[in-house]
This record gives structure tokens, C-alpha cells and sequence, in this order.
């Protein structure tokens, strides 16, 4: 081995930890990044809560904009006008009287070719009734009553004609029906106005009493009332009735009721009776309201009832210690009926229909039975004190 001496002068060298024996210096630890925030797990109920808490808050702001925008502010309830003060009208002058131009004999020879029997079979057995040529086509116009529950129908002629007709249409709410025939040599009867009628006229009522054979028969009498009202068998209540004291009886409904010139002025339907029998009250159907009636069954083989949708009674006012009728005080209106519709109130009274008075709740709806639904009338009421005018359309009747 070669002596290459003592060592020179050593420099002070750092530990050389390296396990490979050189002297590398690594740089400088860069510093570590700062430790992460713990994140607590957040409370169940403090979520809830917290969800709780905004969604009051959206809440609330959203009422509070819709309520300053008035959204929530109820429409204004009607109110009902009070009562009116009611007044009795002047009295009106007497209607003239129509001058008779013809006896009873005469009336006769002219109607009865256009009277007809009705013979009718039911479970109840058999029926019959009377019934009236309308028209030269074949049209006869009878009470419902006298038909609607026959299984078997027939009529017989003045001659002794007898034929089955067809069943146009019936309406029990006014008792008309309409049949039909196919022969052609008809003697339609003349028709008249029941609304010339004045109280005290002659009156003759020809028809088929009891199912008689050998014709029709004739009596005679006078217009004893107008405007009546009558509870009838079928439970309704017919309204503006002609009164009179010609005897009608069972087998007479749907016969003709004749003024003095043989014009039809009404329909017999009924005859009241008291504790001690007939006496002398029948009643017929004004033929205006006959034929209107028969009309519409003509044409739909309905009847289109009108009404208003409110309930009512009679009103009254007060003069010298007497009461008199002078209209009809509504007592309730149904919502969105045609009176609500038309701008009507409770506690009004209406005084009349199309310039026709209505001083009871028989008159108006006398008057509401000549109406249709879907017609608009023109409505006189007074209410608090002030009169006022309603277009009212009507209603149909369920």
C-alpha cells in the first residue's frame, strides 16, 4: 500500500445521513398547508326548523303584497233594500160590456159540429171526456187530465164518426192536450179572446157529460168570475180560470166554453164541489192560455215554462184602516236565478209584467204562465220608496 500521507485540513461537513455515503443536500421542507376547519355535522332539527323558518318568511312577504295589491279583499256583499212603503192606486174606470149578439140556440147549431167525445180505456177502466176541433188539419184540443193515463183512446164525432187519434203532446201544468186525426172534412170552431171576457156575459158550454151517447149537449149560463185559481186531482194549481155557473160535469172536460156569439173563449176542466155537491161553479181554461199551449205541443211537443227563481207573496198596502193587494213582495231570490240575474232583490214588490199590473202572486203567475223561457219581459218594482225597471230573461222550470 502506498503512503500518500497525512490528511490534509478536513472542512466541518454535516452528518451525512444519506445512506449511500454522499453529502446531497435536499432543499428545503416547503411548509405545510394549514390543517382543514372541522366541519361539524349539522343538527336535524336545526335544518327543519331552518326550512320552517324561510318558507314563513316567503310566505309572509307574499301575503303582505297581495294583500296591499287588494287581492284578498272580499267583494262587497248586496245588500237588500228595505221594505217599500206601499200605496194604494187610484181606482180604474168599469170595463164596457160586450152586447150579446145571439141566443143559446144558435150558439149551438154553430158549435156543435166541432165538439167531440173522448172514450178512453185504463187500468182504472173506462173514461171519457169532451174535446174541441182546433183546426181544419186535424188538431183537438182536450184537458190532459183526460187522457194522459188512457192505454186505449177514440173519439166520436157529432155524426157518430168515431176515429183513434194520435197523442201530439199533453202539459199537466195547464191541463191542455192536443190530439190529432186524419179526417178531411173537419169543422174547425171559431176561436175568440178570452181577455174581452167581462164578468156577467153569457156563457154556453157544450160537451159530452157522463159519456152520454146521441151528441154533444148544450147548457147556458154567465161569466161568473175571472182570474180564478184551483187546486185540481193532479195536484197542480191552475191559474186565471174562467168561472161560470154553466153546468159542467164529469165527462164535460175538454169541452168547449162559448161566448154568445159561438166564439171559444175557454177549455172546461173542472167543477167544485162542496159539502153538498155541485153548485154551479165550473171552471174553464182561458183560450188564450189554450192556445198557446197547444201551439208550443204543435210544434215541440213541450211546453217551455217560464218562471223567475224567487219565492214571494202577496203585498198590501194600507188606506183607511183597509188593506189592498198591490203587488207581489219577494220574500227570498235563488242565486243566479233570472230575477237575481235580471238585478233583483229580496223586499222588492213587483207591480208589473210587461205593463200588465200584478197586484197578487195569483196574477203574476197567471201572467207567468203565458210566458216562455228565454223571453226577456220588462219588470215594474218598487223598491225603498223608489220605482225602478228590470229586463229580466226568464227561466225554464226544472
Amino acid at each position: 500500500m502506498t503512503d500518500i500521507g497525512p490528511p490534509g485540513p478536513q472542512l466541518w461537513e454535516e452528518p451525512d445521513d444519506s445512506p449511500d455515503g454522499y453529502e446531497d443536500y435536499p432543499p428545503p421542507a416547503a411548509p405545510a398547508p394549514p390543517a382543514a376547519p372541522t366541519r361539524s355535522r349539522p343538527d336535524m332539527w336545526t335544518v327543519v326548523l331552518g326550512v320552517f323558518g324561510g318558507a314563513l318568511l316567503g310566505t309572509g312577504v307574499t301575503l303582505a303584497i297581495l294583500g296591499f295589491t287588494g287581492v284578498f279583499e272580499e267583494p262587497p256583499v248586496p245588500t237588500n233594500p228595505p221594505p217599500p212603503i206601499l200605496t194604494v192606486p187610484p181606482p180604474t174606470t168599469a170595463p164596457t160590456v160586450i152586447a150579446d149578439i145571439g141566443n143559446a140556440t144558435e150558439v149551438a147549431l154553430r158549435a156543435i159540429p166541432s165538439i167531440i167525445a173522448v172514450e178512453t180505456i185504463s187500468a182504472l177502466g173506462e173514461g171519457g171526456g169532451s174535446g174541441v176541433v182546433y183546426s181544419d188539419d186535424g188538431y183537438i184540443i182536450t184537458n190532459h187530465h183526460v187522457v194522459s193515463e188512457a192505454d186505449e183512446l177514440a173519439i166520436v164525432f157529432s155524426d157518430g164518426g168515431r176515429w183513434v187519434p194520435e197523442i201530439i203532446g199533453m202539459d199537466d201544468l195547464t191541463d191542455i192536450a192536443v190530439l190529432r186525426v186524419n179526417r178531411p172534412d173537419l169543422t174547425p170552431i171559431e176561436v175568440g179572446s178570452s181577455g174581452l171576457l167581462v164578468i156577467g156575459e153569457r156563457a154556453v158550454a157544450v160537451g159530452n157529460p157522463l159519456a152520454l151517447e146521441g151528441g154533444p149537449s148544450v147548457t147556458y149560463g154567465i161569466v161568473s168570475a175571472l182570474n180564478r185559481s184551483l187546486e185540481v186531482e193532479s195536484g197542480e194549481t191552475l191559474f186565471g180560470l174562467i168561472q161560470t155557473d154553466a153546468p159542467i160535469t164529469r165527462g164535460s172536460s175538454g169541452g168547449a166554453l162559448l161566448d154568445s156569439a159561438a166564439r171559444l173563449v175557454g177549455i172546461t176542466t173542472a167543477i167544485a164541489v162542496s159539502d153538498v155537491g155541485a153548485e154551479g161553479l165550473g171552471f174553464a181554461i182561458p183560450i188564450d192560455t189554450a192556445l198557446d199551449v197547444a201551439n208550443d205541443l204543435i210544434e215541440d211537443g213541450v211546453v217551455s215554462h217560464a218562471q223567475l227563481g224567487i219565492q214571494g207573496e202577496t203585498a198590501f198596502a194600507e188606506s183607511d184602516g183597509a188593506e189592498y193587494p198591490v203587488g207581489v213582495l219577494v220574500t227570498s231570490v235563488t242565486p243566479d236565478s233570472a230575477y237575481d240575474l235580471g238585478g233583483g232583490f229580496t223586499n222588492d214588490v213587483i207591480t208589473a209584467l210587461d205593463e200588465v199590473p200584478v197586484t197578487s202572486m195569483d196574477t203574476l203567475l197567471t201572467e207567468l204562465r203565458t210566458r216562455r223561457a228565454g223571453e226577456l219581459v220588462t219588470m215594474a218594482v218598487t223598491r225603498a220608496d223608489a220605482d225602478a225597471e228590470l229586463a229580466v230573461t226568464l227561466e225554464g222550470r226544472p
